[in-house]
């Protein structure tokens, strides 16, 4: 009788081990990666952690998207290891890891990088940047014009910003913001990043640059929204900033004798032609537009507005440009700029260029 009870028992005892064995196996196989790494690249999988969401109710979501084995056994493994701090977020999680790894990016709160730079290019005008932001992010281009004929954030911008006044709100102007978007890389949340918040973002820069240089502006005998307008107009005219700082001061010299300034740059802008789109034609050059300063009635004028968002280099190159005698400047093909006091002096440098092949043609 003891010995057939030692029997039994000895059944029962290796029922047991081989159920404890064939559980830990279980339990150890289940914590391993769902898929084997390979050389391929893998694509992550994109999991959103709720706040509120408990152990049990992550696992199960784990489990739901293929990324780990077992909600069970990772439940089991988080409370034998009094694992309880995960934290709610967007996470890209591979599973070629194993349960304890992703339960640790969890834990850690590495969730998802969806930041989006936009790098925003010197010289640009706001058709591009609405082309740029529709490109980089969720929004259209319609969503930026929307907002730029919006009174009542316009207004916003005026009582926030002490380099934006009602210079902007002039009718004539195509977009309120042009020439205030300091151009540069901005890195936001993710694409769906609001325009709004685009350019709070921006402008919030543009302030911190122009704070450096508030007694310059106050000094100036011009008001910040006609220097950004002929920093915008040296930008597109020069390349490099002692190149912008004469022009300026050949714009200031013809300003004085109330002279057309006779920017091709401010023509393009006008009629909405990007540069090297194609010539103008001899119709547009001599058509009345508030920005064609090349046009009638335009004599001692600048420009109703910025024609692009200008650098810092050309925002410094206006605040602090260059007394010169020159009256004229004419770029060639590889943008060297040539200054001249006389028309009949201009006339015979374009000539020159021309005859020396370097006079730039639209193909």
């Amino acid at each position: 009788m003891k010995s057939k009870l030692v029997t039994i028992l000895g059944i029962i005892l290796g029922i047991v081990i081989i159920l404890f064995v064939g559980l830990f196996i279980w339990y150890s196989s289940s914590l391993k990666p769902v898929k084997k790494a390979s050389t391929q690249e893998n694509v992550p999988i994109r999991v959103e952690i709720k706040e509120g969401m408990g152990l049990s109710g992550i696992a199960n979501l784990l489990e739901e998207n293929n990324v780990i084995k077992s909600a069970f056994a990772t439940k089991l493994y988080a409370k034998v290891n009094n694992i309880s701090n995960l934290k709610a977020g967007k996470y890209d999680l591979d599973n070629t890891e194993n349960t304890q790894t992703i339960l640790e990016h969890i834990v850690n709160g590495e969730i998802a990088n969806d930041e989006v730079k936009i790098t925003f290019i010197e010289g640009k005008n706001m058709r591009w940047i609405a082309k740029t932001i529709a490109n980089s992010t969720e929004n259209t281009e319609e969503d930026v014009f929307k907002l730029l004929e919006d009174e009542e954030y316009i207004d916003s911008l005026i009582e926030k910003y002490w380099f934006i006044t009602d210079d902007i709100k002039n009718e004539d102007i195509y977009y309120p913001l042009e020439g205030y978007l300091l151009p540069d890389t901005y890195t936001f949340e993710n694409e769906e990043v609001s325009v709004e918040n685009i350019f709070s973002v921006i402008l919030d820069y543009t302030e911190k640059f122009l704070n450096n240089y508030k007694k310059d502006i106050e000094n100036s005998d011009f008001t910040i929204h006609e220097i950004l307008t002929l920093a915008s107009l040296a930008e597109l005219e020069g390349e490099s900033t002692e190149d912008r700082a004469e022009i300026v001061g050949v714009f200031l010299n013809r300003l004085s004798r109330t002279i057309p300034l006779g920017s091709d740059v401010s023509t393009y802008y006008a009629f909405k032609i990007d540069m090297g789109e194609r010539n103008l034609t001899k119709k547009e050059l001599n058509t009345e537009n508030p920005y064609n300063t090349r046009g009638p009635n335009m004599a001692g004028k600048i420009p109703v507005g910025p024609i692009c968002n200008p650098s810092k280099s050309a925002i410094e190159a206006t605040l602090h440009y260059k007394e010169t005698d020159a009256f004229y400047f004419v770029a060639d093909k590889n943008k060297k700029v040539y200054f001249t006091k006389t028309e009949n002096e201009h006339n015979k440098k374009i000539q020159e260029l021309k005859d020396e092949g370097l006079w730039y043609v639209y193909e």
